[in-house]
């Protein structure tokens, strides 16, 4: 089943402007001192929302929200809600990216990213995840690039493909990032991941600094000077 992506937000946020639904809420305040401070949904979105903000802070609730989520009963389900929403701006860049990389139709996309971030924030460890966000953006477009090229590999196995279409040939598509990645964090040391996920992966230098828990100005700091010295190492080779 697929669905369109602003009908999948709306559903959501209908669903979170409930009589139940607040009466879920109500329960998640009392339960954890990091919601207890927001008086509805509407509050703590915003504050997860705001561009600004302790990164820290909303690393802290959105634990709080897939802590509940993992949990049983309407309060499970009103924490997933609240985490979907959390993320949607992330989700929507994953989406997009996703769409870019012609890993499927557009309602397909929509469905796919839908249900692998609620099985990521059912699943999720929470004893070995430090950054909610962004391992959770991680894994959903991971895990659906992973199968496009998994079906697209099996449906082009005795023809031609377009390259953007499937895993480039010779290298599982998993060990060739790998080996990106090594080499290079080698070169780059710990801005090898920064220039990685804005480079290669997509994200923004905001989404990254929130990630990394850095300003945006240190993060965009970081990417060019990482860039730098990625231009100068191959003018030396060349």
């Amino acid at each position: 089943m697929s669905f369109k992506w602003h009908e999948i937000h709306d559903s959501l946020m209908n669903s979170s402007a409930t009589l139940q639904f607040q009466k879920s809420f109500e329960a998640l305040r009392r339960g954890d001192p990091a919601l207890g401070r927001f008086t509805d949904p509407a509050a703590l979105l915003d504050k997860l929302h705001e561009p600004t903000g302790c990164a820290e802070w909303k690393n802290r609730i959105l634990r709080a929200l897939v802590a509940a989520a993992q949990g049983d009963g309407l309060t499970s389900d009103c924490a997933l809600t609240l985490a979907l929403l959390a993320l949607w701006p992330g989700l929507d860049a994953v989406r997009r990216r996703l769409l870019w990389r012609k890993a499927g139709g557009s309602d397909d996309v929509s469905s796919d990213v839908l249900a692998r971030a609620t099985e990521a924030l059912r699943g999720l460890d929470l004893g070995r995840v430090n950054r909610i966000a962004a391992t959770v953006l991680r894994n959903v477009e991971r895990d659906t690039l992973r199968a496009h090229c998994r079906e697209a590999a099996r449906l082009n196995a005795d023809c031609d493909a377009e390259p953007d279409s499937i895993c480039a040939p010779g290298m599982d598509a998993d060990a060739e990032a790998m080996f990106l990645r090594r080499d290079v964090g080698r070169f780059l040391g710990r801005d090898g991941d920064l220039v990685l996920r804005v480079a290669v992966d997509g994200f923004t230098q905001r989404e990254v600094a929130g990630a990394f828990g850095l300003s945006e100005a240190a993060a965009r700091k970081r990417y060019q000077r990482a860039k730098r010295r990625l231009r100068e190492a191959f003018h030396e080779f060349v």
